[in-house]
């Protein structure tokens, strides 16, 4: 059966952010995604998935100067110490916190220094990958849709992939999130078997809107008894923003024990 994570940065935004984690618990969700911690004491972070008794499977790099438009600094080149730093705070956070994968954020880059761009991507990455290794945290790379990200270097899945194998460090893997495949490229199936074994993560919204699994154009129900048969063991996010409330739009989790807390 599907193992799901709930997004404690998208969903249950009726709550504050401390009681988003107890709320995932209550509703079902073993574990949470929290993209973004870093505005937050690590150790307070910490109690609140002690308290709430939920692991957390994942977390982002820092987004940089996001007023700036910034979205990440995995992939600027001439910023390589600011990464750095961006890293070591992301490491810090994920050993604290005992989360076995860091997204890296590539980030936005000029149409005309992507070659560039993609070179300090794999150089940084390296770099991430030789210093999680021996906590056991994996580093994910994840291609985003260029609506909602325009500029960003990681656009396609084969993309990744290719940075991914220039790194050539066995703890580096995919993120595969169908919202942004859906958008880009399509023919989710296909790329799920085809990418299966380097996929390290999965997430899902659906298309449009971003909601879940019930609403818009992707049969994504299909999709995750699709994970099922492959042998998929990984964990799957929920990164979507409820349409209406958190727990009214939750019909989709009956079948995995996944709800309203009776």
């Amino acid at each position: 059966m599907p193992r799901f994570a709930a997004n404690v940065s998208t969903m249950f935004p009726e709550l504050p952010v401390p009681e988003r984690f107890r709320a995932a618990r209550e509703a079902g969700f073993p574990a949470v995604e929290f993209l973004f911690p870093y505005a937050w004491p690590a150790g307070e972070v910490r109690r609140w998935l002690d308290d709430a008794g939920v692991a957390m499977v994942l977390l982002n790099t820092p987004l940089g100067d996001a007023a700036a438009g910034e979205r990440g600094r995995g992939a600027l080149p001439d910023r390589t110490g600011d990464f750095r730093e961006d890293f070591a705070q992301a490491l810090a956070y994920a050993r604290e916190l005992g989360t076995p994968m860091i997204h890296v954020m590539a980030g936005v880059v000029a149409a005309d220094a992507r070659a560039r761009a993609e070179a300090t991507l794999v150089e940084n990455v390296r770099f991430a990958a030789d210093r999680a290794a021996p906590h056991g945290i994996r580093i994910l790379l994840e291609p985003l849709n260029d609506e909602d990200t325009p500029g960003y270097l990681l656009t396609r899945t084969d993309q990744a992939r290719r940075c991914i194998a220039a790194v050539g460090h066995s703890n580096v893997r995919l993120q595969y999130d169908f919202y942004h495949r859906q958008i880009m490229e399509g023919n989710l199936a296909r790329g799920l078997t085809d990418h299966l074994d380097l996929i390290g993560h999965i997430q899902f919204s659906s298309v449009p809107g971003r909601h879940e699994p019930q609403h818009g154009e992707v049969n994504l129900p299909f999709l995750f008894d699709l994970c099922d048969r492959l042998g998929y063991d990984g964990w799957i996010g929920c990164e979507y923003r409820p349409k209406t409330t958190t727990l009214d739009g939750l019909g989709w989790g009956a079948p995995f024990g996944i709800g309203r807390p009776a």
